[in-house]
């Protein structure tokens, strides 16, 4: 199966309208997935609870059409609930692989922040190279495997901050608002007369695609192009929060690479077939804001991580 830039936009058109069904508002974070979706990156959703973050990653998955697994994380979580372990089978004298809940193709890791950094750990190989080592023995996992992780903010009670290496495999950290006064009312009215759990499929949402379907629109990608222009332009960008003088820690070589990627999903979602500049400062936020440390005064001074970022933008001379 071979896709067009059209039918990529065609697609994700449908994708959203299907979520809809279900999610009132977000428009904008499913934006945000589905870039992640085409550039095959994972996605960090923080708010505070009953933000619907987990019933969107729900819905997101229903439509997609594909094989779907959650984790809820906890502070006795083990890293062997997550990738399975090898029983000894005593009719055959053998050792045999439960497979974890990890063997899917999206993974929904609930409130990631609220189990110890030893067990998040076990989702870095994961998401970087799509396979799980056990007892030596490598396991491959799906192409498609991508992982939706929520989390509380910082400030609430029983979190654990997540670990840097962890952090830097996200494409992008969303910020999940609370809705607005009309979208609250819609929502309301919507769920205020149900009564129990809430599937997607109870609201009719039903899957457009597949995994060959979300595959073929991935390699659509390959028909955007990312002038040098707009490669330096990445570059210089992510380069600045390394000489920083409100930052610590600035961004990675694998922060630039993420982010040339994410702006050609972003140009194929609108049909475009090249890069412009508004694609890279629309996603350096999302993909810059968990990979930068600010420094002692910076925090003191009550800087904003959201609004550092956005003076880079705006001091980074773009091409035009």
């Amino acid at each position: 199966m071979t896709m067009t830039l059209e039918d990529v936009r065609s697609l994700t058109g449908a994708i959203r309208a299907e979520i809809a069904k279900a999610i009132v508002g977000q428009e904008p974070m499913v934006d945000m997935l589905l870039v992640a979706l085409l550039s095959e990156g994972h996605v960090l959703l923080e708010g505070p609870p009953g933000t619907a973050k987990t019933f969107l990653a729900q819905s997101f998955a229903t439509t997609l059409g594909l094989d779907f697994g959650r984790i809820q994380f906890t502070p006795d979580l083990l890293p062997g609930d997550i990738l399975g372990s090898n029983l000894f089978n005593f009719q055959t004298s053998q050792f045999t692989l439960t497979r974890g809940p990890i063997f899917c193709d999206l993974l929904l890791a609930d409130e990631i922040n609220r189990t110890p950094p030893k067990t998040q750990a076990a989702l870095l190989e994961a998401m970087q190279e799509r396979r799980v080592t056990l007892d030596g023995e490598t396991h491959k996992l799906s192409d498609r495997f991508m992982v939706i992780a929520t989390q509380n903010p910082i400030e609430n009670q029983g979190v654990y901050p997540l670990p840097e290496a962890q952090l830097d495999r996200f494409l992008f950290k969303l910020l999940v608002p609370y809705p607005a006064e009309e979208e609250e009312a819609r929502i309301v009215a919507t769920y205020g007369k149900r009564s129990g759990p809430q599937r997607p499929a109870d609201l009719g949402v039903t899957a457009v695609t597949n995994a060959a379907g979300i595959a073929a629109a991935t390699a659509a990608l390959d028909q955007v192009t990312v002038a040098e222009d707009i490669t330096r332009y990445v570059v210089r960008l992510v380069r600045a929060t390394r000489d920083h003088s409100e930052l610590v820690v600035g961004a990675s070589p694998r922060a630039a690479v993420l982010l040339a990627n994410a702006a050609r999903a972003r140009a194929a979602l609108d049909g475009r077939a090249y890069v412009i500049p508004d694609d890279v400062k629309a996603l350096a936020v999302p993909v810059l804001r968990h990979r930068l440390t600010l420094s002692p005064a910076a925090e003191i001074e009550g800087r904003d991580m959201e609004m550092l970022v956005a003076e880079l933008v705006e001091v980074t001379e773009a091409p035009r």
